[in-house]
């Protein structure tokens, strides 16, 4: 039996949380008091996902912020900073307290369209004095609103691509919030996934940058099941063959459904996808249908017949294991 990693979750914010970020954006970054984290918050917090992990059989979790509420976009750049500091260390306490069941993956303090650089210094720190294993990389920290920064395949990330190669740690490519009134935070997710997918395919990053690991959640967007049209396009341009620029990329299972589960390692391969789910969130749901709910992915990927064990095993355990080079096994 392979050991079932959900390599994409995040952690579930205490009242104390909500407190200081009231503070900090109401007080534009200077909050009246110091953020405070008592054991029970981390502790009723984490046991609440524990919980849920037990329930559906998962074994370790990679703990990362609540992308949608990292406040990248807004001003001043302070805000951000501070409350992807306090994020982490939300994240770092609750591994600190339960160690066999979770993995740190740290929140990048990004300001709208300012260089990355500005990350450096929260990023060494957790990877290097606290052991975080990876972080969520936010391919538009404007949340749709102002002059955007360009698409990932720029120059613009490449110092960031070369801090994660020099760390050996993977970036989650994962979207916050939207300011736009006609697209949901799940839109922006799905539709910024499809754009970075595009924007590095279309790019010389992974030859400049061999050993980036970048992985696109959620089943990589809409780009795998619109695959006829980006090969075609790859074509007209005379470039690599779109499904060899794929083969670069690394892709997780949160989309909640077993005939896009199956389309995605049909089209992917399943060496290349992690298991995931996000769980608890927006797939927390009862699925009328099942009675379980959507983001219950382990019994749905068990119960697709063309993947063999090997398939398998690769998904829940060895893919991300792989990849992970910093995570350690507790088993």
């Amino acid at each position: 039996m392979p050991m079932i990693i959900d390599s994409h979750a995040h952690v579930v914010v205490p009242p104390e949380s909500y407190r200081y970020m009231a503070e900090l954006v109401g007080n534009r970054g200077n909050p009246s008091s110091a953020p405070t984290l008592t054991e029970k918050a981390v502790r009723d917090a984490g046991q609440t996902i524990i919980d849920i992990m037990d329930k559906v059989g998962t074994d370790i979790q990679f703990l990362s912020p609540r992308p949608y509420m990292q406040m990248h976009s807004i001003k001043p750049a302070k805000v951000p900073a501070l409350w992807a500091h306090h994020m982490n260390d939300l994240v770092y306490q609750t591994v600190q307290m339960f160690p066999t069941r979770f993995r740190a993956v740290a929140g990048l303090p990004q300001f709208r369209d300012t260089s990355p650089v500005n990350c450096f210094e929260e990023l060494e720190f957790r990877v290097k004095e606290q052991g975080f294993i990876g972080c969520l990389l936010n391919p538009d920290p404007t949340e749709g609103e102002g002059p955007q920064p360009p698409g990932l395949g720029d120059p613009f990330w490449y110092p960031l691509y070369e801090k994660l190669c020099e760390l050996d740690i993977p970036a989650l490519v994962h979207s916050a919030g939207s300011c736009q009134a006609r697209e949901s935070y799940t839109m922006k997710f799905i539709n910024e996934e499809s754009n970075a997918i595009v924007s590095l395919a279309s790019s010389d990053v992974f030859e400049r940058f061999p050993n980036l690991k970048l992985i696109v959640p959620h089943g990589g967007g809409a780009i795998p099941y619109h695959m006829g049209r980006f090969r075609a396009w790859a074509v007209r341009k005379g470039g690599e063959c779109f499904d060899d620029k794929l083969k670069r990329l690394w892709f997780d299972t949160c989309t909640y459904d077993k005939n896009a589960l199956e389309l995605l390692f049909k089209t992917i391969g399943a060496d290349r996808v992690l298991f995931a789910t996000e769980n608890p969130g927006t797939g927390s749901a009862t699925n009328p249908k099942t009675g379980r709910a959507f983001d219950d992915l382990k019994p749905v990927i068990e119960a697709i017949d063309f993947l063999t064990g090997e398939d398998r095993d690769n998904i829940f355990e060895c893919n991300c294991a792989r990849l992970y080079t910093r995570f350690k096994n507790y088993k």
